[in-house]
């Protein structure tokens, strides 16, 4: 079972449109509006239009297929016409790549190499490439879980460079670390929950220089920091197993911690609005659960006390809902959790009671949805997309990435996984380990 959680090192999440303001304000409105940024596109899974293909198969609809050197399960980001991605290879995996591919074609551009400062056995039961890098209007930053920061220009020039290891010590982790970079206007946040000191860190983006530097949660993590708005600032909410807490990003200052929750180890935080924010928890893996009225799955509320501190707690909790290594997601009004069965449940965003349960074709899922409309589209791991109507709860479709799941052998592991999916009109781009796929709703070839 360990190789299925390495699996969804990098979980994810679906949020509502109030994202799209906190990630605009945070980067730019005009470069949002034609760019995928960040992991979980910064919290802002909502596709705008009707241009996403309700159908499409193998033979008919794949426009390119781009090898990646080694292997990555990080999502790739996209600004400019370009494709960046990041991957690692070595039978300890020595080397780290970041490689930019062409958005129209899917042609090579750029690839760059790095040394590891924390090489350590390539396997499935370790994360590969598995943080997510940013983009932002100087270019691209990248973080390994080896322990190295590089910031690159839009043609692939070195800014700047940091090795973790080298300033703050080794980096070693249960299963490796997942946890993508996430960013405002000036500052990168880099979470580094290794198994001895801990650390979350703020690097100025134009210099790589810390900003400031505390101690982390001290829990198994797999997920991402998360900027949630509270009032009128923001909040860094951090998620660990059987802990949460909110820092300033300004000064990394703690500002809150709850613990009524448990095997929260890969669901990031989904921003709702209002101090409130959505999270999951998986069926766990021999993880002792605390003693809560329901899972610990469902809203979160951050409240600003009297005396001006803040606390946090469930303003619901699902009865029945679960994740597991899936993070929940939010679309019309609707939390939609994904358990290890492929079974859908719809819950109310607002009171938390089940609305809808169907068993998936999709099966697991470690990709992040997508909702354009009234359409989510749910990307199983082995190639089978469901696109449920969330009007009836029910799937329209069910779409295959592959021509047989016997194409897919993967070594070292079963099959093939589909870590992420990204869309950029006319594309909808599929991540493996080591091909991206660009879909779309008719091709020329």
């Amino acid at each position: 079972m360990k190789s299925e959680l390495v699996h969804h090192l990098t979980s994810f999440v679906l949020v509502t449109s109030f994202a799209l303001f906190l990630t605009s304000k945070s980067v730019g409105e005009e470069f949002r509006a034609t760019a995928w940024p960040s992991f979980q596109n910064g919290g802002q899974m909502s596709v705008a239009g009707d241009w996403i293909p309700r159908s499409w198969s193998a033979e008919d609809n794949i426009a390119w297929k781009a090898d990646i050197s080694g292997y990555g399960q990080s999502t790739p980001i996209v600004t400019d016409g370009q494709i960046i991605a990041t991957s690692t290879s070595g039978p300890n995996k020595e080397n780290y790549h970041l490689i930019a591919y062409s958005l129209e074609k899917g042609e090579k551009l750029w690839q760059k190499e790095f040394t590891n400062p924390s090489p350590i056995e390539n396997t499935s039961y370790v994360s590969r490439a598995a943080p997510t890098p940013i983009a932002d209007e100087s270019g691209y930053i990248a973080y390994y879980e080896g322990g190295l920061v590089v910031a690159v220009t839009k043609e692939g020039e070195i800014r700047w460079k940091r090795d973790l290891v080298d300033a703050y010590g080794p980096i070693s982790s249960r299963h490796g670390l997942a946890s993508s970079l996430e960013q405002n206007e000036s500052l990168v946040f880099v979470w580094v929950e290794r198994s001895e000191e801990p650390y979350l860190a703020a690097l100025n983006k134009s210099t790589g220089e810390t900003i400031w530097k505390v101690a982390g949660l001290g829990k198994t993590s797999w997920s991402t920091p998360r900027l949630i708005p509270v009032d009128d600032t923001m909040q860094l909410v951090c998620s660990a197993s059987g802990k949460i807490a909110g820092f300033d990003p300004e000064t990394g200052d703690r500002l809150w911690q709850f613990d009524q929750i448990a095997n929260n180890t890969t669901c990031t935080p989904t921003p709702l609005g209002e101090g409130r924010f959505l999270i999951g928890a998986s069926e766990g893996r021999g993880e002792a659960a605390v003693q809560t009225d329901g899972t610990s799955n469902g809203v979160i509320q951050i409240t600003k006390q009297d005396d001006g501190t803040y606390s946090a707690d469930f303003v619901w909790q699902a009865e029945k809902a679960k994740s597991s290594f899936g993070s929940p997601v939010v679309a019309d009004g609707t939390a939609w959790f994904v358990n290890r069965s492929g079974v859908l449940f719809g819950v109310n965003l607002e009171n938390g009671e089940q609305t809808t349960t169907a068993r998936l074709a999709a099966g697991g899922v470690w990709a992040t949805p997508l909702q354009q409309g009234k359409l989510l589209y749910i990307f199983g791991s082995k190639g089978t997309t469901s696109i449920i109507d969330m009007t009836s709860g029910k799937a329209i479709a069910e779409n295959s990435l592959w021509a047989t799941q016997e194409d897919k052998e993967g070594e070292g592991s079963s099959t093939e996984i589909i870590y992420s999916v990204v869309a950029v009109p006319p594309y909808l781009i599929f991540r493996t380990g080591d091909t991206l796929y660009a879909v779309q709703e008719q091709t020329s070839n």
